[in-house]
C-alpha cells in the first residue's frame, strides 16, 4: 500500500474508527508502543542512562555470580541503541554524547588492556567517523569540538595503529 492509498483511506475513517485502529496498533506492535511512551513522555536523560549502562556492560561486565565476565566489546550493541535513538527522534545533542561516550568507553578499555584485534580498532574509527558526521550535520559541532579532540589525543596516547585515520578527520575540521 503507498503512502496516498494509505492517506485515502484514512480519510474515510471517522474519528472513533481512526482511534480504534491507533490503540489497536499500540496493543499489538511493540515499536508504536515505544514510539507512542517516548513521544508523551519522553524521558532522554533516563533513556540515555539506560544506553550508556548497556554499552559499558560491553566493556565492563556486570558480575552476576561470583566470577566475571568476560567483556564482549560489540560495537553493534551501540549502534542498535544509536539507530533506535534516532528512530524514537532523541534529541541530536543526545544521540552525539552516546555517539561518543561509546568510543571513549571502548578508550578507557583499551588503555587498561591490551587489544588484538584490528576490528576492533577499525569499528572505534567508523563509530568516530559516523558520529563525527551526525555531529557536523546537525550544526552542534562547536558543542562537542574538545570531546572529539580528546578522543583523537587518546588515539595517538595509546598508540592505536588508525590514529592517522582519526588524525586525517581532524584535520579537516581545523
Amino acid at each position: 500500500m503507498s503512502k496516498r492509498d494509505l492517506k485515502k483511506y484514512l480519510s474515510e475513517l471517522n474519528k472513533e474508527q481512526l482511534e480504534e485502529q491507533l490503540i489497536e496498533l499500540y496493543e499489538k506492535f511493540v515499536p508504536v508502543k515505544t514510539y507512542y511512551d517516548f513521544v508523551f513522555n519522553p524521558k532522554e536523560d533516563a533513556l540515555l542512562k539506560e544506553a550508556k549502562l548497556k554499552i559499558s556492560n560491553e566493556y565492563y561486565p556486570f558480575k552476576k555470580s561470583g566470577r566475571g565476565s568476560k567483556p564482549k566489546m560489540r560495537r553493534s550493541i551501540a549502534q542498535k541503541i544509536i539507530k533506535h535513538f534516532v528512530v524514537l527522534g532523541v534529541d541530536p545533542f543526545v544521540i552525539a554524547d552516546l555517539m561518543l561516550y561509546n568510543i571513549e568507553i571502548a578508550q578507557t578499555y583499551s588503555g587498561e588492556n591490551t587489544i588484538k584485534q584490528e576490528l576492533f580498532y577499525k569499528s572505534m574509527f567508523k563509530s568516530f567517523e559516523q558520529a563525527v558526521e551526525f555531529i557536523i550535520s546537525n550544526g552542534i559541532f562547536l558543542e562537542f569540538k574538545s570531546r572529539i579532540h580528546s578522543i583523537y589525543l587518546e588515539t595517538k596516547s595509546q598508540k592505536w595503529f588508525v590514529a592517522s585515520e582519526f588524525e586525517r578527520i581532524i584535520s579537516r575540521l581545523e
